[in-house]
C-alpha cells in the first residue's frame, strides 16, 4: 500500500464530507479503485469504515451551526436503514465488475443532473 496516497485520499474525502456531505462514495471509492487498485467491493467496504468518524465530526459541526432538520432526518431514517439492507443484498449478489459499472453510471447521472439540472 502506498501510505501517502492513502493519507491524501483520506484528507480529500474528509474535506468533501464536510463541504458536500459526501466523501466515501464520491472520493474514496474511485480513488481506491483507480490509484490503489482495490476492487470495487473492497473500496466500498473500506470507505464505509472511514465514513463513520468523518460523518460524526461533520454532523457535530453542522449541529453546532443549527443546520440540522431533525424532523426530516428522523422520517428518512427507517427507510434509509431498510434501503441499506436491500443495497447490501444487491451488493452481495453483484460481481465487483458489475458493481463498478453500476457505480460509474450512477456517478455520471448524478454529475450531469447537478451540472445541468435545475
Amino acid at each position: 500500500m502506498n501510505l501517502i496516497l492513502i493519507l491524501v485520499i483520506g484528507f480529500f474525502s474528509g474535506i468533501t464530507n464536510a463541504l458536500f456531505g459526501v466523501g466515501g462514495g464520491v472520493v474514496m471509492v474511485p480513488a481506491m479503485t483507480l490509484l490503489l487498485a482495490y476492487d470495487t467491493k473492497r473500496a466500498v467496504a473500506t470507505s464505509l469504515l472511514v465514513i463513520i468518524p468523518t460523518s460524526l465530526i461533520s454532523v457535530a459541526q453542522k449541529w453546532k451551526g443549527g443546520l440540522m432538520d431533525w424532523n426530516a432526518a428522523l422520517q428518512m431514517m427507517p427507510l434509509a436503514i431498510l434501503g441499506s439492507l436491500v443495497g447490501q443484498w444487491i451488493f452481495n449478489k453483484l460481481p465487483a465488475s458489475d458493481l463498478k459499472r453500476v457505480f460509474g453510471g450512477f456517478m455520471l447521472l448524478v454529475g450531469v443532473r447537478m451540472l445541468f439540472g435545475k
